[in-house]
């Protein structure tokens, strides 16, 4: 019983940080240079393991795909299919799990060691909001970056998947090409970016979270990283499913 009523205390103090956030940030003054040193930290830290990450995904993804449109007799399909399975699927995900295992981490990191030395509660007795002054812009850098490397991750993994599929599986360069259209739409990209934006942010508010309610010295501010880490990868794949679910349910599918 006790394990389930401090869960639920956790999750309603997540929410009202949620609120409190939303509410701190249309305020004044917005904190644009912060916003900037965060947004370059947070891409400085994700971007080549990010493209790194991709490359692979692509050609597994290419590889189980044209070892499938072989054994159907549909190998024009190859390029369609993997094109659909890493916009959609594969690089928002690979996008979070990257922002939310480097960039979160650092995050959670930076605001627990804030918390232990006693700068949150100094920043309170001043009159300042550390809402508003260190989680709001580190909530927008964080999806902004997830906004742009998601991009970056589309181009690497099909790109991946292409020299995969072309070199090693004989296929054809202009046939992967020409089939690009066939099964994919601009609605997989708008909603891979809207899993990429959703995903940043839910990222940033549990580091945020766990950072802010850190205690017992270093100790504890490990604690709370090594917990933001699993709880963000955890919501991340339920976040996932819902949208998947509401985006076959809204958004007709090309035959």
């Amino acid at each position: 019983m006790t394990v389930v009523t401090n869960g639920l205390r956790q999750a309603g103090s997540f929410f009202g940080l949620v609120l409190d956030v939303a509410r701190a940030t249309p305020k004044r003054p917005f904190q644009l240079k912060e916003l900037i040193q965060q947004a370059w930290f947070v891409a400085s830290v994700t971007i080549v393991p990010t493209a790194l990450v991709s490359i692979p995904f692509g050609a597994v993804i290419a590889l189980q795909l044209g070892t499938l449109t072989r054994q159907l007799g549909a190998q024009s399909f190859t390029g369609a299919a993997s094109v659909l399975a890493v916009v959609r699927e594969a690089s928002p995900l690979v996008t979070a799990l990257l922002v939310a295992g480097a960039g979160g981490s650092a995050i959670c990191a930076d605001l627990g060691s804030r918390k232990i030395r006693e700068e949150i509660d100094a920043m309170e007795v001043l009159g300042i909001s550390p809402i508003q002054r260190l989680v709001v812009p580190r909530v927008l850098a964080t999806m902004l970056v997830a906004a742009l490397l998601n991009g970056l991750v589309s181009v690497v993994g099909v790109a991946g998947g292409y020299v995969f599929n072309v070199m090693v599986q004989g296929g054809t360069p202009g046939a992967y090409l020409a089939s690009f259209t066939a099964l994919a739409q601009i609605a997989d990209l708008v909603t891979s970016e809207i899993k990429a934006l959703l995903f940043g942010m839910l990222a940033a508010l549990v580091a945020s979270y766990k950072g802010l309610t850190a205690g017992g010295g270093p100790k504890g501010v490990g604690d709370a990283v090594n917990q933001a880490v699993v709880i963000t990868f955890m919501l991340l794949f339920v976040v996932n499913f819902v949208i998947s679910a509401i985006y076959f349910q809204v958004v007709p599918q090309k035959i």
